[in-house]
């Protein structure tokens, strides 16, 4: 039984006790309809600032503004946009605080949704930290003046050129906690582009790594370098649900162990 003919099987039992405006549950259903349907559950999820009519409203505005959206299996996609609403973010929006990325499965012959958090939905999400008092992250470009050094008195310095600065050679994100702490990692361009290869299934496709690459540079540099940072753990959850596949629904999406899609283009 797949997951569409287990929830056709719920909502049968339930059919006494719930109503969702006369939709019910078939397997040949769209992702609104089921959204429609699976509306008691969806409004239980969702964050008290977000009523289900607006959650229908960022469904159809991810699915207008990439429709391949539409070919996803509903729960993975439908749980992907609970992730974004419950952490507060807009999906596939020029917002760029977070992407609902279609994605195809090879071994499951079926497309799932990914969820991915954007550069800004990152920033976000770090400064919901009362610790940290700065998060930053910048391209290093190659008429750039730029040096670091690790070790026990570490150091950072980066002075940009004024004009004609040339093409991206590094990107590196820091951290400033309020009690002076610090921390910072510095990637080059080849690094960042092996771990969009890896982690998201649609680069050479639909991806923001292709309309927005430099954001997405900084965003990894980000998620790299906050390992070393003290966050609570709610943003730690919120994080690690970052590029991930979903395909259940619960009142705290960052509960759930999502899917990692591993380099061979299948999922973990």
């Amino acid at each position: 039984m797949d997951f569409k003919e287990e929830l056709a099987a719920k909502a049968e039992v339930a059919a006494t006790t719930k109503k969702s405006d006369g939709v019910k549950l078939t397997k040949n259903m769209s992702i609104v309809d089921m959204i429609k349907a699976l509306e008691p559950e969806i409004k239980r999820a969702l964050p008290s600032v977000l009523t289900p009519e607006r959650f229908v409203r960022m469904a159809l505005t991810a699915v207008n503004n990439t429709p391949a959206l539409a070919q996803c299996t509903p729960m993975s996609f439908i749980a992907a946009l609970m992730n974004a609403a419950q952490l507060g973010l807009e999906p596939n929006t020029p917002l760029g605080q977070a992407y609902l990325i279609p994605y195809k499965n090879k071994k499951k012959g079926v497309v799932e949704c990914q969820f991915q958090i954007g550069y800004k939905g990152m920033i976000d999400l770090v400064y919901r930290n009362d610790n940290v008092q700065t998060i930053q992250a910048h391209i290093v470009r190659e008429n750039d003046h730029f040096e670091y050094e690790l070790g026990l008195e570490s150091k950072l310095r980066h002075i940009p050129a004024m004009e004609g600065r040339g093409e991206m050679m590094y990107v590196y994100a820091l951290f400033k906690l309020t009690n002076g702490g610090y921390g910072f990692e510095v990637l080059n361009k080849e690094a960042v582009i092996a771990h969009a290869e890896r982690y998201s299934p649609s680069y050479d496709g639909f991806s923001p790594w292709k309309t927005d690459f430099e954001s997405m540079a900084k965003k990894t540099a980000i998620k790299k370098v906050l390992k070393f940072a003290p966050l609570k753990t709610e943003c730690l959850r919120a994080i690690a649900s970052d590029e991930t596949i979903k395909s259940e629904l619960a009142e705290d999406m960052t509960e759930i162990e999502g899917e990692y899609v591993e380099e061979d283009g299948s999922v973990a």
